[in-house]
């Protein structure tokens, strides 16, 4: 059997019969040529099939080990496809503290009575029992959770669900098909923001939803094409270049990411610090069991207050103010004021989001040289407070 590596660099090289290409190349056409009237060939219109998409969806459905894979426009697309599986009367559980945008998007569709709601912190054992006995059509979960990191049993919760008709659904956008794989830990569908780490060049805005059985991904592909979901050949093919590096990119990552922690966990200036990476956190030891790595999402909360925080991300030198992660480049963001501003001050709260909470996503640049300027950055936080 191919390894994840092995299969990230080459599945679908050498497969242009026309030229010999090593690369396979880019199909740009909208449609394509029956035989006859009543011969239609693989594909007829792109929004249906295309060659280039349809490359990309076997090879992140060979990486997480799918029966097949849809591939959209954006991560949010790849979202709302899932939910088309829901009815009104079907029950939705998600956590407390998912990505802003994707919280929006179940409440605004739960608003419109395309299903019902329910949002839990899906740490707290007695809240998913409870929310289980209510017999949910679907179970969303984010692990590693966005922003606080924090990690949740997805084998533990595939159990419990074992014999029901619940489909459990996991955002795996945070670590990848490389060092985590849902659908072999009892999940159904996997969901992706292909615009962070699978393309991982901060250039391609797309998503995916990865079928653990045939009958499921046929449906999702049906709905795909109905509603107009599916992404471009372009996009596609520019998603497909940045598979084939992310088994080092991810190493790198990981590593650059460490050396950052080992920084952040021993400056006063930093009072809380989350990674699952560390034995103290919370998610270390079911991280370990679940995850063949720790990723490169770093988050903490900085001492002070707004002006320290303003003063801090100032400071910085090597890491970009910008929403989104995963790419080459590192990038530092507030969430509170970015990512999960959607949120009202009493959901954020909930989920655990301070004002000087910070996420980073850490880059492939030269490690020392990032945690060097984090350091610095720091201690300019620690000499406003002695003035």
């Amino acid at each position: 059997m191919k390894s994840t590596t092995t299969i990230a660099v080459r599945n679908g090289l050498e497969t242009d019969i026309q030229y010999g290409s090593v690369v396979p190349p880019m199909h740009l056409s909208t449609n394509y040529c029956f035989d006859d009237a009543l011969s239609p060939r693989e594909f007829d219109y792109s929004r249906s099939g295309n060659p280039t998409r349809a490359l990309l969806a076997d090879t992140l459905a060979k990486l997480e080990k799918g029966a097949g894979a849809i591939i959209t426009n954006t991560g949010m697309s790849a979202i709302t496809l899932v939910l088309q599986l829901l009815k009104p009367h079907d029950l939705l559980i998600v956590p407390h503290d998912s990505y802003g945008g994707s919280l929006r998007l179940f409440k605004a569709f739960a608003d419109k009575g395309c299903f019902k709601l329910d949002i839990i912190d899906q740490t707290q054992e007695e809240q998913i029992q409870s929310a289980i006995a209510k017999e949910p059509k679907m179970v969303w979960l984010e692990t590693p959770s966005n922003p606080l990191l924090r990690i949740v049993d997805i084998q533990k919760i595939a159990n419990k669900l074992e014999g029901s008709h619940t489909l459990l659904v996991v955002d795996n956008t945070f670590l990848s098909p490389l060092l985590q794989k849902p659908l072999s830990l009892g999940a159904d569908i996997i969901v992706h923001s292909t615009t962070k780490y699978i393309n991982g060049h901060s250039d391609v805005v797309g998503g995916a939803v990865i079928a653990k059985t045939d009958d499921l991904s046929e449906t999702l592909c049906w709905w795909g094409n109905t509603l107009g979901l599916t992404g471009g050949a372009f996009d596609a093919y520019q998603t497909l270049r940045g598979v084939r590096t992310l088994p080092i990119r991810i190493k790198q990552h990981e590593q650059n990411a460490k050396k950052v922690v080992n920084i952040l966990s021993e400056h006063h200036a930093v009072s809380q610090l989350y990674y699952p990476g560390l034995e103290n956190h919370i998610g270390h030891e079911i991280a370990k069991r679940q995850q063949s790595g720790f990723g490169g999402m770093v988050s903490f909360e900085l001492k002070g207050d707004h002006n320290a925080l303003i003063q801090f991300v100032h400071r910085l030198q090597l890491f970009s103010l910008a929403e989104s992660l995963g790419g080459v480049e590192s990038l530092v963001c507030v969430p509170a004021l970015m990512t999960h501003r959607s949120m009202d001050n009493d959901a954020q709260v909930k989920a655990g989001i301070k004002p000087t909470l910070i996420r980073l996503s850490i880059g492939v640049e030269d490690g020392d040289d990032l945690a060097t300027d984090l350091k610095q950055a720091l201690d300019t936080v620690l000499l406003g407070d002695k003035d």
